[in-house]
């Protein structure tokens, strides 16, 4: 049976341009709607970012702007409080003696302050026109009036520049200190009657009885804006007064026509339509407020530039829109002239404070972005066109056969496989990480045979050497009367032995679990289809997993590599602490004097976790560490070494009656002063009962069936030897155990070891 034939070179570069193509055709068309698809995202979101920050700004700029005409109308609470206070004050005294020191007839029929001792910049104007009856309740009425213009007329001149109360006869008491001699000097036919600031104190004219506010007026000599605000004052059902303030407007329109957004404008215009500020728009010096809804005058007749036709329309359009805004609505979208409104009132005058945008500003922003993501968008096609043509162009079909013949040899047990590696891109990639995995696993084996029969010679050596220790130290112990000894470096060394043990099983498990057979299936599956290999490697379910499968074959033999050396190494030093401890014990019998060196407890508490690693994973035991940073401590290294190891120890046996799922260990260490250090090993398996908590560190008790009560009690022996201490706590059964290692971190005095 003959193989499928192989595709020409020329054939894979037509199929490879072909691809190239649609691809890019597709890539092009993605990014084309992704661009529109973001304009148009990017276009309402900048829109409702923007009508927003709009809508914010105006209604904070308006709680600042009305806080002027507010605090006016609060002041007028205070002067009419102090107007109607004096009144009732004034009834039961004589107003003649005070009136006449104060106020003259002048010869013209009007009465005004007396020329001599008046001070018109401290001190309120009174003007009085002629015919008005001048009895003792008109006198009570001007004497009250005076005095709470006098009480608070200077205190608000800070933010008013005058402050007066009309009688209902026509009078007027003002403080204006920059007017100081205005009342003095005013003509004797001037009447308030018909004016409107006191037209709309009259009951007739404000039934509510509330502040109300003049139109916009120009003091022409100063060519200075301002508004009056009045309050009636009425008194036992009689209206008795009207309390006046004018308000300076130049400021609130500088800031309403130079304060506004990048390319925007704002506009201030009464809500029935007369303009108050406008940054186009300037009312010339002694022509009245332009209404721009009903104003009859062309407005070329009433601004100094910029007065059309088409001007008054577009505001007569902007008044209309924010008069048609709904309740708690502030933003509207002005179509025909392309721009976005924000409105907010002024309370006090009900002004409304407008902040125009056009459309294009936030149409701009949005296309300026779009913009960058089509530019992205099409250098991104460019390159990714060019990355797909390179690697179409390169032959696949010899790399793959390669690899075929090297699947073929290794599983023929040959790894000294020779690919193509000089590729700068998946398959060359691929084939150093196949090669170098082939190399690792006959490496391994190699380490793994070579590891084997060091370690069974190794723990030969190990036990007769130990067993030559036990012996001595039995017969030391008799000699000297402690047998301790010999039993302390059974336990410990046991414990580390159980490790070694644990260690070696672990490394023949990971060696045996190599999946070396999947890569003979995965070789026979690519020899089946090695005439249309490309095409089953791309088209082909199973074809499209083979690559993927070796590369995580190659993966899952670095890790077992790692692991199987991880448990060599813990070999290593497992075999490296029994000989420590041994040395320990001899010099510990030799000689009384421990045995300080400077130790770093965290390396020391990583230690004795790894000595007991390979048994905590068979427990299926979880360990947590806590390790603060703590000072170097200068202290017999192994003696706490060999403490640790019998403390994780025990709580690994502590953990067995638990699910695997719940077995916990915990490891913590912290600085308790400058001068000591604590370790505690925390389990939460079956406790101790309380009065088991005295007996613990006795010697040969225990609980465990096969255990021989010598490592706790060691331990704490070991502990106090070394000038610190180990102590033991548990809430009861089942709540799990606690024990404390606590060392000094300099010995004052090394102490002799406690007799046995």
């Amino acid at each position: 049976m003959s193989n499928p034939p192989v595709p020409s070179s020329r054939a894979r570069s037509s199929l490879a341009r072909s691809t190239l193509i649609k691809m890019g055709v597709r890539v092009a068309v993605v990014i084309a709607l992704t661009t529109l698809v973001s304009y148009l995202h990017i276009l309402r979101s900048i829109r409702t970012e923007t009508l927003t920050r709009m809508e914010w700004g105006v209604s904070e700029r308006s709680q600042r702007e009305q806080a002027i005409f507010l605090l006016a109308q609060d002041d007028h609470a205070l002067v009419a409080k102090a107007f109607q206070e004096r009144i009732l004050a004034w009834r039961e005294k004589d107003p003649n003696p005070l009136f006449e020191s104060l106020f003259t007839l002048q010869a013209d029929g009007t009465i005004r302050n007396k020329r001599e001792g008046f001070d018109g910049t401290k001190m309120p104007g009174v003007f009085v026109p002629r015919g008005v009856r001048d009895d003792a309740d008109f006198r009570r009425r001007l004497l009250a009036a005076y005095e709470a213009v006098s009480l608070y007329g200077p205190a608000f001149h800070v933010r008013f520049t005058d402050t007066g109360i009309m009688l209902p006869e026509g009078v007027v008491v003002g403080y204006w200190p920059e007017g100081a001699t205005y009342f003095l000097d005013l003509d004797p036919s001037f009447s308030i009657l018909n004016l409107e600031y006191f037209t709309l104190g009259l009951p007739e004219n404000n039934s509510s009885r509330k502040s109300a506010w003049t139109g916009i007026f120009e003091d022409v000599p100063s060519r200075t804006w301002m508004v009056t605000v009045v309050t009636p004052v009425d008194l036992e059902g009689r209206h008795v007064g009207t309390v006046s303030h004018d308000v300076l407007l130049d400021e609130l329109m500088r800031r309403t026509v130079l304060d506004h957004l990048p390319e925007g404008y704002n506009l201030l215009f009464r809500d029935d339509g007369l303009l108050i500020a406008h940054p186009g728009l300037r009312v010339k010096s002694g022509v009245e407020p332009y209404n721009i809804l009903n104003d009859p005058r062309k407005p070329e007749d009433v601004f100094e530039e910029g007065g059309t036709a088409e001007a008054r329309a577009h505001l007569q359009a902007i008044v209309k829109a924010v008069k048609g805004l709904k309740r708690g609505q502030l933003g509207v979208h002005l179509p025909e002239y392309g721009e976005y409104l924000a409105a907010a009132r002024l309370h006090g005058p009900e002004w409304e404070f407008v902040t125009v945008l056009p459309e294009r500003v936030v149409s701009s922003a949005a296309f300026h972005v779009a913009r960058y993501v089509l530019m992205f968008g099409l250098a991104s096609l460019l390159v990714e066109l060019a990355v797909m043509y390179w690697a179409l162009r390169q032959q696949i079909t010899r790399p793959l056969e390669a690899f075929t013949q090297a699947t073929d040899q290794v599983a023929a047990g040959d790894f000294k496989v020779s690919l193509e590696t000089s590729r700068d891109d998946e398959l060359g990639r691929l084939a150093q990480g196949f090669q170098l995995m082939a190399q690792e696993v006959q490496r391994r084996e190699e380490e793994l045979l070579q590891a084997n029969e060091g370690l069974e010679q190794r723990v030969v050596e190990r036990t007769q050497e130990l067993t030559e220790v036990h012996r001595q130290l039995v017969e030391t112990a008799r000699q000297v009367g402690r047998a301790e000894i010999a039993t302390n470096v059974l336990h410990n060394v046991g414990n580390v032995l159980n490790s070694v043990h644990t260690s070696a099983l672990v490394a023949q498990e990971r060696l045996a679990a190599l999946k070396i057979d999947n890569v003979e299936r995965t070789v026979d599956l690519v020899e089946q289809h090695q005439g249309d290999l490309a095409s089953f490697l791309t088209q082909d379910p199973r074809g499209r997993n083979a690559l993927p499968f070796l590369r995580r074959l190659g993966k899952h033999m670095l890790a077992e590599r790692q692991e199987i050396q991880t448990l060599l190494s813990d070999v290593s030093r497992h075999t490296e602490h029994i000989g420590s401890i041994v040395k320990l014990q001899q010099n510990f019998a030799r000689m009384p004097l421990h045995l300080l060196e400077p130790t770093t407890l965290s390396e020391l508490v990583e230690d004795a976790v790894r000595i007991n690693q390979a048994a905590l994973t068979r427990h299926s035991v979880k360990v947590e560490r806590n390790l603060g940073d703590v000072p170097s401590v200068l202290t017999e290294k192994h003696k706490v070494l060999m403490i640790l190891v019998n403390l994780i120890s025990n709580a690994k046996y502590a953990l067995d009656e638990l699910p695997e799922a719940e077995r916990r260990l915990t490891v913590s260490l912290r600085s308790l002063s400058n001068e000591r250090v604590q370790i505690e090993v925390r389990d939460n398996g079956i406790g101790i009962e309380p009065e088991m908590l005295t007996r613990i560190f006795q010697r040969g008790f225990t609980t465990r069936e096969e255990g021989h009560g010598f490592g706790l009690h060691s331990s704490a022996l070991a502990a106090q030897e070394l000038g610190g201490s180990l102590v033991a706590h548990s809430e009861g059964p089942g709540k799990g155990a606690t024990f404390t290692l606590e060392l000094p971190v300099t010995p004052e005095k090394q102490s002799e070891r406690p007799n046995v």
